[in-house]
């Protein structure tokens, strides 16, 4: 049976598809084989280097629990942050003003095309140079600013797509009732974009939370994935056990952040299938009537 796509399949094509699939699981499980025995020759699925996260809690609240609460608060200030602010850069990308719209896009063209570790680089910089902010303090400030400038101007193009993605006509519509042009984009274009916007959104915020981890690994910011080092020395080297528990919490917090837009951009969407204020019987029936006695007027005139 042939497709749109693409053809059916013969017998032969099955065949070498069958015999693709079974060496390639082969090869995935002769590979998952020689990772298993490597670890457990260097004794890393032992259960001693797994212990410590399962009878105690002195590793959670010594070493794990310290990095996530830095790790929360860098990526809380940076998405509170970079979040209105990017939604403000975007609306005035499609500002009818050149003399806004230019110096923006050159803005947020600027902080897109530079890398985020050299952001939180110059960050710092900045803040030992010309600031009084702590030597403790730093790396935190540092991981902020880089983050909201890199996050802000890729927000900006979300919100820039989302608004330009949406039809012409809703805007000529609004404004030919006569509203104004900030009028049309807060009651207007921004509510109708927000679903389109949400997916991209989340996925950036995705990225805000892992990309904390950069703080850690080059400006000493004692976030999570930082607390591997001292917490995997503690316990006697136990760096696979380490990894896989800082894993397991990333992704524990990601899956939470797209689980909660999925369901608000699905609330969203039957929130608009919603076409009004439902009329009772009578007022249908006297509008019924209404129209009938004026048509009856109509004809006789």
């Amino acid at each position: 049976m042939s497709s749109v796509l693409y053809d059916a399949q013969g017998p032969r094509a099955k065949r070498r598809n069958v015999l693709f699939t079974v060496v390639f699981l082969v090869a995935a499980a002769a590979v998952l084989w020689w990772v298993i025995t490597s670890l457990n020759d260097k004794d890393q699925l032992a259960w001693e280097k797994w212990k410590p996260f399962f009878s105690s809690t002195e590793a959670w609240t010594t070493y794990l629990w310290p990095g996530l609460q830095n790790t929360l608060k860098a990526a809380a200030l940076s998405m509170v942050i970079a979040m209105p602010l990017g939604a403000v850069l975007g609306i005035a990308r499609l500002s009818d003003h050149r003399w806004v719209r230019v110096p923006v896009s050159i803005v947020v063209e600027f902080f897109r095309a530079i890398p985020v570790l050299i952001l939180m680089i110059f960050g710092v910089a900045l803040y030992s140079e010309y600031t009084n902010v702590s030597s403790d303090d730093r790396p935190l400030y540092a991981v902020v600013t880089g983050l909201v400038l890199y996050n802000a101007s890729v927000l900006a193009e979300i919100v820039r797509a989302g608004i330009l993605s949406l039809p012409r006509g809703q805007s000529e519509a609004a404004m030919a009732i006569g509203l104004r042009k900030n009028q049309v984009m807060r009651f207007i274009l921004l509510p109708q974009a927000v679903t389109v916007m949400l997916p991209a959104i989340v996925s950036q915020l995705v990225v805000i939370v892992k990309d904390t981890a950069l703080g850690g690994a080059v400006l000493t910011f004692s976030e999570l994935l930082a607390s591997v080092g001292p917490m995997s020395g503690y316990y006697g080297a136990n760096t696979i056990a380490s990894f896989t528990i800082v894993a397991l919490i990333y992704i524990a917090i990601n899956f939470s952040l797209t689980t909660f837009a999925s369901w608000l951009e699905g609330r969203l969407r039957r929130g608009k299938k919603s076409t009004g204020a439902v009329l009772p019987p009578a007022a249908v029936g006297g509008a019924e009537s209404t129209g009938a006695g004026g048509a009856g007027g109509g004809i006789g005139i």
